[in-house]
């Protein structure tokens, strides 16, 4: 059974990642391609300009938080020389959950940590958890970035996780990446030998190569989109 099945017939059995109020608090959705004229002025190099921008959004919306949406080609990213490349790479392959610093962020399922790191490069993940899963012969990984610098204390290779555990927190900028505060949640099938970061963004030559490694997190975070 491939992780997309599996994440889909046991949809009941998964966690929520979110405390408690978030469950099923509305929240707003970012656009963050080309085709919102809003985001044309902003420079998302300098952090504030972006966080006054999702602030004002969620506000203006009455929500609680707002999400950024799994395979987006986003414009954010010409503002970062870490998506360069000879193809710059603007698909989005996670799912961002715009919430405050320091939210508590918990286990969706039993795992164990894979792998972590401070990823401390500008536009980066910043601090960033991998988890393994291994459920019924089925094994794929999550990834947990922009957290706060404490999330990775105590941490180490093959720590056991329960579902439902307290995981980590929610950081915030600079040490996040130099990001609104956010999660980036992700789904991952195959780590390709890599630990403690994963590309986030797909070039579009690549993006379906990635969309296949990448399911959309919403298997997990069942979000009403």
């Amino acid at each position: 059974m491939n992780v997309e099945s599996f994440l889909e017939k046991n949809k009941s059995k998964i966690g929520s990642i979110l405390p408690e109020k978030f469950r099923n608090a509305k929240f707003t959705l970012l656009n963050l391609s080309k085709t919102n004229n809003d985001i044309s002025k902003i420079d998302f190099s300098k952090v504030k300009e972006f966080n006054d921008y999702v602030t004002k959004t969620v506000s203006n919306n009455n929500a609680l938080f707002a999400v950024g949406k799994y395979n987006e080609d986003r414009v954010i990213y010409n503002s970062f020389k870490l998506f360069s490349g000879a193809e710059r790479r603007t698909i989005h392959l996670g799912i961002d959950l715009f919430m405050p610093p320091n939210t508590d962020i918990y286990a969706p399922l039993d795992a164990e940590v894979h792998s972590f790191k401070d990823n401390n490069n500008p536009g980066d993940y910043g601090p960033t958890i991998i988890l393994t899963h291994k459920i019924n012969n089925v094994i794929f990984y999550t990834l947990y970035g922009h957290l706060s610098r404490e999330s990775l204390n105590g941490l180490f290779k093959g720590k056991k996780i329960k579902k439902g555990d307290l995981l980590c927190r929610i950081g915030t900028f600079p040490i996040n990446g130099n990001w609104p505060p956010h999660l980036h949640f992700q789904i991952i099938t195959d780590m390709k030998g890599l630990e403690g970061d994963y590309f986030g963004a797909a070039s579009h030559s690549t993006r379906e190569e990635y969309l296949k490694l990448c399911p959309n997190p919403n298997l997990i975070l069942n979000l009403k989109l």
